[in-house]
């Protein structure tokens, strides 16, 4: 059985279908087209994309000018035209895509004693027209309407176009910063100078508040201008202060004026990159350089705690570092600390060096009590290190942005190197600014926050005041009293310290003795019997000065004591600094202190004795380590803003609405202005209302009717 044949109609409409694609196939295969097909070029170059068959394609460029009568271009013609001031250039990309580049070949300048110039701003106003070809048939076209203005050259040279900082002591730098956006107006930065009447009048209302919406000439409250006349008091105007805007506190009057370069535009070619030039000056916080320009360093410890050996030096900025390790081996042999420094004046300072040798280490080094029970074939072992050094002291002098002299006292000493050998290095750098032994001030007027408390003692025979410390304890190395340094009470920072005091048995038994031994070592924390109110005190009067007083605490525990036992020790001193806003400045509050209190904490000290472990109380040398702290309270005394009471409020407490339910000054409360229920004007209205019947019922009440019969009567 043979298969059905398709009907014949069937299969020529399958051909045609088949050749009419094969001729669309071959039509898009020549097809091309500009991406994008019309650019408008303010400038001398322009790029498009001729994208599709690019082979044997060719392009014209030409000029076309519409028709005046239809406003139609011209037919597409791939003759090619003569164009002198512009080029055209082709770059291929892939197999698919050509970039067509259209230049101008002219200068754009105005013209003054050049031929070839623009005689007018508007230069080169023309459209011109790229077609591709295939042979003579035009595929794709391109137009471009070019508007092109000349080019404004500057008015001098360009190695001369810097831009001169005015002096800051008479104009304040940027006195717009929000303005952000050159030659256009910002929003909302009222002080623009791009923005006109019109556009200011749109957010008038609603300008940037505070420095960077240009408020930096601020009026001080002193000013006549700076309170307006509803907010202002009746005396203001009698006691103000008239001063032009240009005197005023936030002008920068440490900065002058400079003339710097200006910065190059960005650029996509490599970056040149010069070495770092070093400032002239030195401000406060600015490393330190050297000759070489790197950074002058000491060792210092981090935030983290950790010792950095090469950390840089700030300028006017005084540090303390204790740099604590373990050797292993024997040190470095000193390194040559004479460095050339500059000094930030144009000039070369270099490290002054004085060695010291300190036979004593006990205060650098752990206790070589530690290894007496050590073997004798460690012993044997033991390795002196000789120069090792244990603290380095600068001194910096300083004036105006620079440096004077840098001297350097570098100690050192021996050090027996052994198995456990803790070595405590120290660290510091201290600014001087003139006289060395004239001492700083902690504030002016008032005291700052982490600055020393002022204390001093009167000279009987003067009556001048000479300065004393307020210390507290510093422990280093093995923690005891006697080696432990001092470090000075800072304002406003809380702290407790301590160390340790080794007491025997024998010291135990003599508790009038010790109690005072230890009251008087903490007594040498404190030696001033006066503190400064302020921060900068006047050593000629006792005005600026309080008196320290000591508060005596009644104890209950009996003054004697046993064996191995001592009570009521004033193993503990505690320092309360009362502290009170005495006024503003700048609106920076001024802060003083109002009073200073010492108190002493007493203990019971009792030796541990075991006679299990072969320590029983009976030895007198039995020593053993008892903690002696010290401490710093700071408080701030509240300022009372509401008035002193009267002598009637302080005698008369049944009359204080405070105290009693039954208030007698709020009888006539609704007659205050203090009565918000209803207006003022309607409640002294029924006030009156009651008032009057309350005089109308008294004059027609019997009272008063029996006082007018009484005076018939006797005039009868």
């Amino acid at each position: 059985m043979s298969a059905k044949r398709p009907p014949a109609w069937l299969n020529v409409v399958s051909q045609t279908l088949f050749v009419f694609v094969l001729l669309l196939k071959e039509k898009a295969a020549c097809s091309a087209v500009f991406q994008p097909s019309f650019l408008v070029a303010s400038g001398p170059r322009a790029s498009a994309f001729l994208v599709g068959n690019v082979s044997d394609i060719s392009l014209t460029i030409s000029s076309v000018t519409p028709s005046n009568t239809t406003g139609r271009l011209p037919l597409p013609s791939c003759m090619p035209s003569s164009l002198a001031q512009w080029n055209l250039s082709q770059e291929l990309i892939g197999k698919t895509a050509l970039l067509v580049h259209v230049s101008l070949n002219r200068t754009l300048q105005l013209c003054g004693n050049e031929t070839e110039c623009c005689a007018q701003p508007l230069c080169v106003g023309e459209t011109v027209r790229v077609f591709a070809c295939l042979g003579d048939v035009p595929l794709a076209s391109l137009i471009i309407q070019a508007r092109i203005y000349a080019q404004l050259p500057p008015a001098g040279p360009v190695s001369e176009n810097k831009t001169v900082i005015p002096n800051q002591v008479f104009q304040p730098l940027g006195g717009c910063p929000c303005d952000l956006s050159p030659e256009e107006c910002d929003v909302r930065c009222c002080c623009d100078q791009d923005c006109t009447p019109e556009l200011l009048w749109l957010f008038a209302g609603h300008c940037l508040p505070g420095p960077f919406g240009g408020s930096i000439t601020l009026a001080p409250e002193y000013d006549c201008a700076f309170q307006s006349a509803e907010n202002a008091p009746d005396w203001f105007p009698f006691l103000c202060v008239t001063s032009p805007s240009e005197n005023n506190p936030f002008l920068g009057l440490f900065y002058h004026g400079q003339t710097i370069v200006p910065k190059p535009t960005p650029s996509f070619q490599a970056l040149q990159v010069a070495p770092p030039v070093p400032s002239t000056h030195y401000r406060q916080g600015e490393p330190i350089l050297t000759t070489d320009n790197q950074y002058f360093t000491i060792p210092q410890v981090s935030v983290l705690g950790q010792c950095l050996e090469s950390a840089p030096v700030a300028f006017l900025q005084d540090f303390e570092a204790v740099c604590v390790r373990t050797l292993q081996a024997c040190p470095a042999a000193p390194a040559d600390l004479r460095v050339a420094v500059r000094d930030g004046l144009g000039g070369v300072v270099t490290v002054s060096v004085v060695d010291e040798v300190i036979t004593d280490m006990s205060s650098f080094v752990s206790s070589p009590a530690k290894f007496e029970s050590v073997d004798s074939e460690l012993v044997a072992e033991r390795q002196l290190c000789v120069n090792v050094v244990v603290a380095l002291s600068y001194t910096l002098d300083w004036r105006g942005n620079g440096l004077t002299a840098i001297n350097l006292i570098r100690r050192t000493g021996n050090v027996t190197l052994n198995a456990a050998v803790s070595l405590t290095t120290r660290y510091s750098a201290v600014f001087v600014n003139g006289n060395l032994t004239a001492q700083s001030n902690s504030g002016n007027p008032g005291y700052q926050v982490g600055k020393p408390v002022i204390g001093g003692f009167s000279d009987s025979p003067t009556g001048a005041i000479e300065r004393a410390a307020i210390s507290l304890w510093q422990a280093v190395g093995d923690g005891l009293c006697f080696s432990a340094d001092l470090r000075p009470v800072l304002y406003g920072l809380n702290s407790t310290s301590g160390c340790l005091m080794p007491v025997s048995l024998l010291s135990l038994t003599q508790c009038s003795q010790l109690r005072e031994t230890v009251r008087s070592v903490l007594a040498g924390l404190v030696p001033a019997s006066l503190v400064s109110r302020t921060g900068t005190p006047d050593l000629s009067s006792l005005a600026n000065w309080t008196n320290i007083t000591t508060v005596v605490q009644n104890s209950s525990q009996p003054a004697g004591g046993f064996s191995g036992s001592c009570s009521r020790v004033p193993a503990h001193l505690h320092i309360h600094i009362r502290s009170v806003v005495m006024g503003m400045v700048g609106g920076v509050p001024q802060k003083m202190i109002q009073a200073v209190e010492l108190s002493f904490k007493e203990t019971t000290w009792s030796l541990e004795c075991d006679a299990v472990e072969g320590n029983p109380c009976v030895t007198p040398h039995l020593t053993q380590s008892f903690p002696v702290t010290s401490s710093v309270t700071f408080t701030d005394t509240p300022i009372s803003t509401q008035p002193p009471k009267s002598r009637f409020r302080i005698n008369f407490t049944e009359f204080d609405c405070e105290r009693n339910d039954v208030c007698w000054p709020e009888l006539a409360f609704p007659l205050t202005p203090y009565y918000t229920g209803e207006p003022y004007s309607q409640a002294l209205a029924k006030g009156l209302i009651l008032v009057f019947f309350f005089i109308a019922a008294s004059v027609l009440g019997t009272p008063w009717r029996q006082i007018r019969q009484a005076w018939s009567n006797t005039s009868l």
